[in-house]
């Protein structure tokens, strides 16, 4: 598409981190006491694609961990964070299946690592997820199903979609919203060119320039006069970009919808999921 690779040499090329369910109960030896019953929450494993998406949505499980849970708790998480120079020439190639197996090696290391099943904080990543192949190390749950369920519980009747061109350009959120009767818009090839620019070069590395985001709220203000009542914020960066407050329409947030159903995943308030990647 014409954009700058992002500059991610400085990041290392895999990452893996764990944080526990009751961690200042193991930090203070006990003084905090231990929640009754935890011990039966689900552990969240998290397939990281790019820094920013991932960071977002891991302090999501934090914040509705809390809510859902009780102060200083959240269920335990791994997350494992491939990182994106490494399927960046694949996914330019519509090399899907280079690009799955590097997110299927995620999926095995978390499940290693004790996790129960997997969210993936890029929308981007579900079009290699959903492509043929082996199943999945661990169930996961679908980032395009939790938003479409709740454009369809907030009765939303036509939602515009805003991501990489690959996501827009794509059926998994189309296909999803038509069967829910939910009618999709995506920005003209102009503005689709524009937001796939900022996303690469500037969002997944870090930049959020008010630049950015007035061309970002100019696109929605499009949508909007085209008659959306609400945009779907399908690339996990955008929602670091342009607050809810700013927007002349409604926002889904990709990011924090996964966080919310993968702590109510985890604490039993929902079942655990049983899709394994590939096409429903």
């Amino acid at each position: 598409m014409g954009c700058a690779e992002p500059q991610l040499s400085s990041l290392n090329r895999n990452l893996f981190v764990t944080c526990a369910l009751r961690a200042p109960d193991r930090l203070f030896g006990g003084f905090l006491g231990a929640r009754e019953g935890t011990q039966n929450v689900f552990h969240i494993g998290v397939v990281g694609h790019t820094i920013e998406g991932a960071a977002d949505f891991v302090r999501g499980i934090a914040t509705y961990g809390q809510r859902a849970m009780s102060d200083y708790q959240h269920p335990e998480f791994s997350l494992n964070c491939v990182a994106m120079g490494e399927s960046l020439d694949a996914m330019r190639r519509g090399d899907l299946d280079e690009f799955r197996s590097l997110l299927s090696l995620s999926t095995r290391r978390l499940r290693a690592g004790g996790a129960d099943f997997f969210a993936c904080p890029d929308n981007t990543a579900h079009l290699a997820l959903e492509a043929y192949g082996p199943d999945l190390a661990l169930p996961g749950l679908h980032i395009a199903d939790v938003v479409v369920n709740e454009a369809h519980r907030l009765g939303h009747d036509t939602i515009g979609l805003l991501g990489t061109t690959w996501v827009m350009d794509s059926d998994m959120y189309r296909r999803r919203c038509e069967a829910r009767g939910i009618a999709t818009l995506v920005p003209e090839p102009g503005d689709a060119t524009t937001l796939h620019g900022i996303i690469l070069d500037e969002l997944v590395v870090g930049s959020f320039s008010a630049e950015a985001r007035d061309e970002v709220l100019a696109i929605i203000g499009r949508l909007a006069d085209k008659g959306c009542s609400a945009v779907a914020l399908a690339c996990t960066e955008l929602s670091l970009l342009v607050p809810p407050a700013v927007s002349p329409v409604p926002l889904l947030n990709s990011t924090r919808l996964l966080a919310q159903a993968a702590v109510d995943t985890a604490v039993g308030k929902h079942p655990l999921p049983d899709w394994r990647g590939g096409h429903d």
